[in-house]
Parts: structure tokens; C-alpha cells; sequence
């Protein structure tokens, strides 16, 4: 039997169930929400099962109190074949007014046409929720973890050591994805997976049946939003990248409600804007930051591979970018906190700021390699720390360009250098 690879929605999960009734695990296909769901659970449900399914979907709808009767934890797999499970979970935890009962995961939100006068009740204070994505580089073993955010955030002065990744190491690690299948793959075979991915995106039933979109016109649209990967692009900006080859453009309508069900399916995850209390009157910019839920996704959607990056590095930087985002979602989350970005009318920005719910925050730049770069982000760094008012808000806990590159340092200016290979929650 394969040993299970521990994940730090282990560590959530585990104290949810303590305190909430049910828990809903989200994330995207894939990512292990099953696999993980089950070292908890005691028994188990799969609604898409081949050969249990449309029982186990008959029984949900009209038997739904012998349906839910199993030994708890109850693990009901991919809950949103059957959307009224979520209520009738809501009511069975009333009803036994106890914690840890049920888990839900499950790859996609429910259509809004199957929401209607089924999902009745939001859930709050009886079914919690916890995102799971693709492995970062720690829980894959990737990064060493010699430096974790929750040390810096309670006042360590002093960052130091390396790494022995090398920057082809990570074009691979970056076109491999965190994708829990892939562990132990040769790195050919584990490429297959993101490009799987998108065949199975690209082909999802959801799309024609809202917008009669062939495949091909999905495959378009992800491809564009793969070249506008780590920026705000508008959906205008978008709609006009599809058209560049000559192909047709969505209108916003169309684009709006295709990247709403790529958001549903949870193979894209914006990136919302921080807008913290500043001294000066300067706008505080509130588009989203694009990004898929796994950077492999953008790799596989333009047909690239590690040898394309490393001989492309504007793409190499911006994907660099993005499986970032990814590791410090979840180490954000890890820590209960979120993650933002921050952009100003006069462009300063940061790629990344995490504020933890005690306050404590911290802005982030991402630069693959390259000192001029590298300057150029401490130097937006201390810039926004100077602008914010500190009568409002905390200073940062630290300021920290986070890199491709081999050593871990504090610069002279304050700011941390740390590679994304030794970073840990």
C-alpha cells in the first residue's frame, strides 16, 4: 500500500471537525481532497461511483436520514451531484448536536440552476469549509522548509542557508504541477497530467450546456488567459488575446460567465487586491490578479514544457509567479490568514501581502532571478511600508522577495531574500 503523503489540510481538517458538525472540503480535480478526506473519515459515499452511483443518488433524494445513517465521519465524495445533500446534512447535524459528523468534498460548486429552491441554508456555524489545492514545494518534498513563514511573522531577525534546487529544477517542478498522482512519476509521464487536465476541462458539459461552446473555443479562451497569467488583464483584453490568431472573440457576457464556471470547476483562483489604510490620497487599484489553481494548468494550455521556459524567461517569470501564489495561498490559510495583492494608481505593487486575523501582515514581491529586478522589488516593498498609515495599521512583520535563486538572506535594506525552495508554512 503507497504511504499517504501528509497535507497540511490535514491539520485544518482535524480541527474543524472538532468544532463544526460537517466539513466541506473545495478544490479542484485532482488535488487529493478524497485521498486526504478519507484519513479522517470512517465511512465513505462516492455520489459518481460507476456501479453504487444511481443508488447512492436515489437514496440521498428520497431517503436522506438512511442515507446519511453510517458510522461518522461520513465522507460523502463529489456531494454536489445531489445538491440537496447540503441541506440535508445542515439538518441531521442539528438534529444530533454533535461535532465531526460529515465530510463533503467535491471538485465544483453546483449549477446555479441546480441551486435553485435546493440549497436553502448557507450552512454557517453547522458545516465548515477549507480549501484544498495541488501540493506546494513543501508538502512535496520540493522545498527543504528551513525557512516558515510563522517564524518570520513572530519576529525572527535572521534568514540564512540554501538550497541545492537548480532554476532547471524548478522549470520542472513547475511543469509537473502539485499534482498528487505525479509523486514518484518519471517527469515525462508526470507532464501528461496538466495536459489530461485540460482535455477534461476543455470537454466538461458545463460549458455547452450554458454556453454551446465547442471544446475548441473553451481551449482558446483557457490559452488566453494563460499569456495574461500574474496580471490584471480585463476580460477585454482577454476577449481581444483570443482574437489574435484569427479565432473568435467572446463577448464580455459570454467571457464572464465561462470564467465564472472556470472558477467554479476551481481551475482558476484570482488573486483579490489588499487595500490597506494609506497616508497619501493615491488610488488604491481593486482588479483581480489572474491565476490558475495550478500553474502546470497554463503550461499545459500553450503546449509548453521546462525547456520552453528556460529559454523564455518573461513567460518563465510569470508562471514562477503564479506557483508562488499557489504554495503561499495555502501557507497563508495554514496560518489562518489570506492572501492579497497590492497595486496603486502610481504602480507600486506587491504580488503578494498576507494579513493574519491578529493584524499582522506582510507584503511580498516574486522575482525569478536578476539583481536589477530583485532591487526593484525591495524597493516597492519599503515604499508601501512607508505609505501606510501606522496610526491604522501594524507595521509589516517583514517585507520579503521571494526567488528562483540558491541563498536565503536578509539584505541590507531589511528585506528578506528567500528562495521558494526553502519556504514553509
Amino acid at each position: 500500500m503507497e504511504k499517504y503523503l501528509h497535507r497540511l489540510a490535514d491539520d485544518l481538517l482535524e480541527e474543524k471537525l472538532k468544532v463544526s458538525g460537517a466539513v466541506q472540503i473545495r478544490g479542484t480535480m485532482a488535488c487529493g481532497k478524497t485521498t486526504t478526506a478519507k484519513q479522517h473519515a470512517s465511512s465513505l459515499v462516492l455520489m459518481d461511483d460507476p456501479q453504487e452511483g444511481q443508488r447512492n443518488i436515489a437514496m440521498a433524494t428520497s431517503f436522506p436520514v438512511d442515507f446519511l445513517a453510517k458510522n461518522p465521519p461520513l465522507l460523502i465524495d463529489e456531494w454536489q451531484v445531489v445538491p440537496s445533500i447540503w441541506d440535508s446534512v445542515r439538518h441531521e447535524v442539528d438534529r444530533r448536536g454533535k461535532f465531526g459528523q460529515f465530510i463533503l468534498t467535491g471538485s465544483a460548486t453546483p449549477l446555479e440552476d441546480d441551486e435553485e429552491d435546493v440549497i436553502r441554508h448557507s450552512g454557517t456555524a453547522r458545516i465548515a469549509s477549507i480549501n484544498m489545492r495541488p501540493l506546494t514545494l513543501y508538502e512535496s518534498g520540493f522545498s527543504n522548509g528551513k525557512i516558515s513563514l510563522s517564524s518570520l511573522f513572530s519576529g525572527q531577525p535572521y534568514v540564512g542557508g540554501e538550497s541545492d534546487r537548480t532554476l532547471e529544477d524548478i522549470a520542472v517542478a513547475l511543469c509537473r504541477g502539485g499534482w498528487p498522482m505525479g509523486i514518484g512519476l518519471p517527469d515525462e509521464l508526470a507532464f501528461e497530467i496538466p495536459y489530461d487536465f485540460v482535455e477534461s476541462t476543455v470537454n466538461n458539459r458545463r460549458f455547452r450546456k450554458v454556453g454551446r461552446k465547442s471544446p475548441q473555443e473553451v481551449r482558446r479562451l483557457m490559452r488566453s488567459y494563460a499569456r495574461n497569467v500574474s496580471t490584471q488583464a480585463s476580460r477585454t483584453l482577454i476577449s481581444k488575446d483570443m482574437g489574435s490568431d484569427g479565432g473568435r472573440r467572446f463577448d464580455d457576457e459570454t467571457l464572464a460567465k465561462y470564467l465564472g464556471l472556470l472558477e467554479d470547476l476551481f481551475v482558476i483562483e484570482e488573486l483579490p487586491a489588499w487595500n490597506p489604510n494609506i497616508r497619501s490620497a493615491v488610488a488604491v487599484q481593486s482588479a483581480y490578479t489572474r491565476h490558475f489553481t495550478d500553474p502546470s494548468i497554463a503550461v499545459a494550455a500553450l503546449g509548453l514544457g521546462p525547456d520552453s521556459l528556460m529559454n523564455d524567461f518573461k513567460t518563465f517569470g510569470l508562471l514562477f509567479e503564479s506557483m508562488c501564489i499557489r504554495d503561499l495561498r495555502t501557507y497563508a490559510e495554514h496560518l489562518k490568514g489570506s492572501l492579497f495583492h497590492y497595486r496603486d494608481g502610481s504602480g507600486l505593487e506587491a504580488d503578494a501581502v498576507i494579513t493574519l486575523r491578529d493584524n499582522r501582515w506582510a507584503a511580498i514581491e516574486v522575482k525569478l532571478a536578476g539583481e536589477a529586478g530583485i532591487d526593484e522589488g525591495a524597493g516597492h516593498l519599503i515604499r508601501i511600508r512607508e505609505r501606510i498609515d501606522t496610526q491604522k495599521m501594524k507595521e509589516p512583520s517583514f517585507l520579503m522577495i521571494v526567488t528562483a535563486k540558491k541563498y536565503a538572506y536578509r539584505r541590507k535594506d531589511g528585506v528578506f531574500e528567500v528562495p521558494i525552495t526553502m519556504l514553509a508554512p
